[in-house]
């Protein structure tokens, strides 16, 4: 299989959309894969076309090997996008899955690769606000525990060993990605709209690094903090579901009053 793979390799699409919906490609977080976005696809469909990524290395792409540097990663799933016939898309990221959005935002801008209506970041401070972390470094219990304190797996995934076996490359090959990652020096802004939604709670997340996403655009900006920790989005889909809904209706629109 290749490494950037067709287009059917890198997402999955968990209900049918109506046809000519805008495209949401959801992207997951550190260890996750495309399921965690299941039930949000399903909300969203058939208004939009939301495309769940799936990364090497897990579930059915486990034997591949994962990928540990974040601009490779954005640069095969920018080149899994624009593979298809070109269209409206919104790039919705969690955690490590919102820097990737924003790589993949910054190609499809500066390629015209695609319609980029907009991009939301959840869960991550902005990438340009740099702290030194070196989870990928520790042995197995200290990414176990580090995961463990993030409250976004489940406790029976960490209590099998088998499955632990299974996810733990993959674990450490993400953590490296985007503890490795350095934002490039003075970049240009997006000039596309950006929303962050955030947890109040989230001890690896401070508010105003995650307000700080508003010095990476040109355009309109909006911030939303929730209840909860990292993983607030677990506990309160309905209203994750509706501010995703939103935004993408306000890119939508921007992008119409914007239109020649």
């Amino acid at each position: 299989m290749s490494a950037s793979g067709p287009y059917d390799t890198w997402f999955r699409r968990y209900k049918p959309s109506a046809p000519g919906a805008v495209k949401l490609l959801a992207l997951p977080h550190a260890g996750g894969s495309a399921p965690y976005f299941m039930p949000l696809a399903r909300a969203l469909a058939p208004e939009l076309d939301v495309l769940c990524v799936q990364y090497p290395g897990r579930l059915d792409r486990h034997r591949e090997t994962p990928v540990t540097e974040l601009r490779d990663l954005a640069e095969q799933v920018y080149r899994a996008l624009v593979s298809a016939p070109a269209g409206p898309v919104v790039l919705f990221g969690h955690s490590m899955g919102a820097v990737l959005a924003y790589e993949i935002a910054r190609r499809l801008e500066a390629s015209g690769g695609g319609e980029l209506l907009g991009v939301i970041a959840s869960g991550r401070r902005a990438p340009h606000r740099f702290r030194e972390e070196t989870v990928h470094l520790r042995d197995d219990d200290g990414i176990i525990a580090e995961i463990r304190a993030l409250s976004g797996t489940e406790p029976g995934v960490l209590d099998d060993e088998d499955l632990l076996r299974m996810v733990l490359p993959a674990l450490r090959a993400d953590y490296r990605a985007v503890e490795t990652y350095r934002e490039s020096p003075d970049p240009a802004p997006l000039s596309a709209p950006v929303t962050v939604l955030t947890g109040e709670s989230d001890s690896r997340v401070s508010l105003d690094d995650a307000r700080a996403w508003q010095e990476l655009t040109s355009g309109t900006f909006r911030f939303r903090s929730f209840p909860g920790g990292h993983f607030y989005l677990n506990g309160r889909p309905a209203e994750v579901t509706a501010a995703v809904k939103e935004s993408v209706d306000a890119f939508r629109s921007t992008a119409a009053s914007t239109s020649p």
